[in-house]
């Protein structure tokens, strides 16, 4: 059984910073790939990035350069820090891992990109 709670969501402005934050429980932590989703409103649940579980990263386009993910297996948690946030991130955030055929979801942290 895997629980993951996010946090760090909120408001803020165009061109600024907001760091997300996921803690999981469970075991064997560091042997799963990791990955943040994001669902903006009237749009498809999209993945943004994932870690693999000794730290190689991946990113869709529209957030490469500007995301990045990290993990501290020891803490099992993983974050992404997103910087140049614009209106177009807005959007409801997911933690999620999938293991063997089940599939893990956070209850999503809300962040809004707004001046």
């Amino acid at each position: 059984q895997v629980q993951l709670v996010e946090s760090g969501g909120g408001l803020v402005q165009p061109g600024g910073s907001l760091r997300l934050s996921c803690a999981a429980s469970g075991s064997m932590f560091s042997t799963y790939a990791m990955d943040w989703y994001r669902q903006a409103p009237g749009k498809q649940r999209e993945l943004v990035a994932r870690i693999t579980g000794i730290g190689s990263a991946a990113y869709s386009d529209p957030v490469k350069g500007r995301f990045t993910v990290s993990r501290d297996n020891a803490q099992k948690t993983v974050s992404l820090q997103m910087n140049s946030l614009n209106a177009e991130d807005t959007a409801v955030y997911y933690c999620h891992t999938k293991r063997n055929v089940i599939d893990y979801w956070g209850q999503g942290t809300l962040v809004t990109v707004s001046s």
